[in-house]
């Protein structure tokens, strides 16, 4: 529901809050007083598209703003700022928005029935829906069917249909995984194994003297050896020394392993021309494939996977294309028995909503209307609920051959058969051309729509403003040479003076003021 409107410079709107209940609400006042301004401000917060006119003369911008509370009891307040210049702007919970994602939070919870505003029945998808929702229909096989064959259909379309383009690319593929394939890569750290090796064999030479000289210097013949045994000589054998005596043994071993494994480096260490040539070639090549395929070497070792689980794939695509035919055939052959039958529900349930409709346009002023429901397609998707207001006159789409009024009311019949939708609905003009009897027929049905849901009714007519549960008047003043309008929530007492005034023009008027009463206290008791 919404449930504050706040309206800022908008026409002969200057500064107006409005705090609004839930039920029928009645929107009244003399012409002029600015109540379709009300419908526009539930119009841009919509996100109908703005026009600078809208702007109240002698204000920079009108901005309009409404507390919405969703059928879950969330709240979203939505803001509408229009420039005399410039492009408007849309806010959501306070942060901006653009008009598409205004229109998209609002548009599916407001339903505008009127001459100039936009009507969700008059959609071809939302009139099948409401057939649908009307006849019961069944679409779940329909849906299910259709699902499958749309995932059979991005099967087939990753598998390519064009035999040019996937032979290019089984080539490309095949490419890649040999080239791979050839080059072994299987360790993402082969490149550090590589680096050490060649460091290492740059310095061959180096490495052999190095450590041959290091072996003679610490063996058995060489001084460093020679001295601990002196060492170990000198202290004796008093057990003072017995841990030094045991330290310098250690230490004479130690190097003595340490000696064997530097002769093993010098006597293995080999200077090798063409190994030091095919590690170098071997690390350009990782560098290579890591270009193309890279960055990382772990990233060339995943592609090969990737691009092998591909060829072998597409290598594979005339079997895989066979299989994905035949499973789309079948459902294919599902799908268009799952389209008869939901045609044939469709159809049968077409003239009971025509009959439905009709029935409410009896007591709505137009007797002699009648609907016909058209449903052409597979499975009846085209649907058109087509209206003649009077006999002799061609049935046509709803929204096309009625007048402002009459299309109104016929809105209202459909809701009041459907008794779903939009939980908010305006009505704009719905009283158009008719009076009396038929008037209070009109506003009971608003009020019976509004059991479950939020209905707002401009109206002209004190017998459908009567059966509102709540009634805002809304009056304009001059000052100053200019036009301010304000709206009011009416106490009951009020709503007595407002009819009084909707009935005689004088609100002052005793057997007005009787009238109204009177008004009030039967549309309560055909409540």
């Amino acid at each position: 529901m919404l449930a504050e409107l706040q309206i800022r410079n908008l026409g002969v709107i200057e500064d107006l809050t409005l705090l609004l209940p839930e039920g029928t609400i009645a929107v009244t006042g003399e012409t002029g007083a600015g109540k379709t301004m009300v419908v526009g401000a539930i119009q841009l917060l919509m996100g109908v598209r703005a026009d600078a006119d809208v702007v109240r003369v002698g204000a920079e911008e009108a901005s309009v703003e409404g507390r919405f509370i969703e059928p879950d009891g969330t709240e979203v307040v939505v803001r509408r700022v229009v420039p005399t210049s410039g492009r408007s702007r849309a806010y959501i919970d306070g942060s901006l928005a653009t008009v598409t994602a205004v229109a998209e939070r609002i548009e599916p919870h407001v339903d505008l029935h009127g001459q100039h505003a936009q009507q969700s029945l008059l959609r071809i998808s939302t009139q099948r829906d409401a057939l649908d929702q009307f006849g019961q229909i069944d679409l779940r096989e329909l849906r299910e069917c259709n699902e499958r064959i749309a995932t059979i259909n991005r099967d087939l379309a990753e598998l390519g249909g064009d035999a040019t383009e996937r032979a290019r690319t089984m080539d490309l593929l095949r490419y890649q995984v040999d080239e791979l394939a050839a080059a072994a890569v299987d360790d993402p750290h082969e490149e550090d194994q590589l680096r050490e090796e060649e460091d290492l064999l740059a310095s061959a030479f180096d490495v052999q003297h190095d450590a041959q000289s290091a072996a003679v210097a610490i063996g058995s013949d060489g001084p460093a050896t020679d001295a601990i045994g002196q060492s170990i000589a000198a202290l004796g054998q008093s057990t003072v020394f017995d841990e030094h005596r045991t330290r310098l043994q250690n230490l004479q071993d130690e190097l003595a392993q340490t000696a064997v494994e530097l002769r093993t480096i010098a006597e293995t260490t080999v200077d090798d021309p063409e190994r030091r040539q095919l590690v170098r070639e071997r690390r350009q090549l990782l560098v290579e494939l890591k270009r193309k395929y890279g960055p990382e070497l772990a990233d060339v070792v995943a592609y090969h996977t990737e691009v092998a689980d591909r060829l072998a794939a597409l290598e594979s695509h005339d079997e895989r294309v066979l299989t994905l035919s035949a499973a789309l055939a079948s459902e294919e052959k599902t799908r268009k028995a799952a389209a008869a039958t939901v045609l044939a529900a469709r159809r049968a349930a077409g003239p009971k909503l025509a009959s439905a409709v009709e029935a409410e346009l009896r007591g709505l002023a137009m007797p002699a209307a009648s609907i016909d429901v058209e449903i052409e397609g597979e499975a009846g998707d085209e649907v058109s609920i087509l209206l003649a207001p009077n006999p002799g006159m061609p049935a046509l789409p709803i929204g096309k051959g009625a007048s402002g009024g009459e299309l109104s009311r016929t809105m209202l019949a459909l809701r009041l058969v459907l008794s779903g939708g939009p939980p908010i609905k305006v009505f704009d003009e719905v009283d158009a051309g008719i009076g009396g009897e038929t008037a209070r027929s009109v506003g009971l049905a608003l009020s019976q729509l509004a059991d479950a849901q939020q209905v707002f009714v401009v109206t002209h007519l004190p017998q459908v403003a009567a059966h509102a549960d709540h009634h805002i008047v809304i009056n304009k003043d001059h000052n100053s040479g200019s036009t301010v309008s304000q709206a009011y929530l009416l106490s009951e007492d009020e709503r007595i003076v407002e009819l009084s005034r909707m009935l005689s023009g004088s609100p002052d008027s005793s057997s007005a003021r009787e009238h109204a009463e009177e008004l009030l206290a039967t549309s309560r008791g055909n409540r």
